[in-house]
């Protein structure tokens, strides 16, 4: 399901292990957050505790601090280094909570609500997992692989469709020079150049740079610009190939066309943002 919110665009789906649901979300389809809650209920009907408890060890502590030493450039190692010192003391205690306002800690998440607990970046969730149970850590992760396998053939169909409507789009738009802007006496390099003149035109509308110009920024990268486009740009640029082959037939100068072509490009993205083109399970909110 999508969710919206501060935090962006945001998808939770759900792992199965062992009769056991365990919550998963991402955030703008980037970094995966796993509900550490739902694992704990494995062991204990007081999930709270057992991650407290896990918490409190100095190997679970170290292995924190490291993870957000690689990943959160805000950590404050400070506070973690007063953390480490006391780890593993019978006085010690420590709670998701207490983690994130010390230490500004991102890895681990709480979250109140319907859809609450404590959630953490599938790095640090499957270590959790293994703490809990090797056994039920491979059946998590086993899920896990299910899940992603089906997330990328989501991601690859949609890919291949959108490249596919670019392809058409092309075939319309290219003809549509020809007819419109290229006089019968140009030389073929002139004709090569007139074409490649309106694709960078439209690469500057929704990439803000010619292809030569990504080119020279990206010198060891396979492909072109199109070929690293989100899923959102590379349909918002089959739809700016089909309406500027509209608007040249219609007369327009590349002025005017670059200027209703980029207020298209604009409305189109801040659309498609709000609007997730991979399906989803079900409807809900994290709080």
């Amino acid at each position: 399901m999508i969710i919206g919110g501060t935090m962006g665009r945001i998808v939770k789906e759900t792992l199965h292990a062992k009769g056991i649901d365990i919550g998963i979300y991402t955030t703008n389809f980037e970094s995966e957050f796993i509900s550490l809650t739902d694992i704990a209920r494995y062991k204990s009907d007081d999930p709270t505790a057992v991650i407290q408890n896990w918490m409190r060890n100095r190997d679970v502590i170290e292995f924190l601090g490291l993870w957000e030493r690689l990943h959160n450039p805000d950590f404050k190692p400070l506070e973690f280094e007063g953390f480490r010192k006391q780890a593993g003391a019978n006085a010690f205690t420590m709670s998701p909570k207490k983690w994130i306002e010390a230490t500004d800690a991102i890895g681990i998440v709480s979250k109140a609500g319907r859809y609450g607990g404590t959630y953490a970046h599938s790095d640090i969730a499957m270590s959790f997992a293994t703490w809990i149970s090797p056994e039920f850590q491979l059946y998590i992760m086993k899920d896990y692989r299910r899940l992603k396998t089906d997330e990328n053939s989501r991601l690859s169909l949609n890919w291949n469709l959108n490249r596919e409507i670019s392809k058409l789009n092309y075939r319309i738009h290219t003809d549509a020079i020809k007819d419109n802007l290229i006089p019968p006496e140009l030389t073929p390099a002139q004709v090569v150049y007139t074409y490649a003149n309106e694709a960078d035109m439209l690469n500057v509308v929704l990439f803000g740079k010619t292809a030569k110009q990504w080119k020279d920024e990206n010198p060891t990268a396979k492909g072109n610009m199109r070929d690293v486009a989100t899923l959102n740009q590379l349909l918002v640029h089959a739809n700016l190939e089909s309406y500027n082959a509209v608007l040249i037939n219609q007369g327009k100068n590349q002025k005017e066309r670059m200027e209703l072509l980029r207020l298209l490009a604009v409305q189109q993205l801040q659309t498609l943002e709000k609007v997730s083109l991979i399906p989803t399970l079900e409807n809900g909110m994290i709080e």
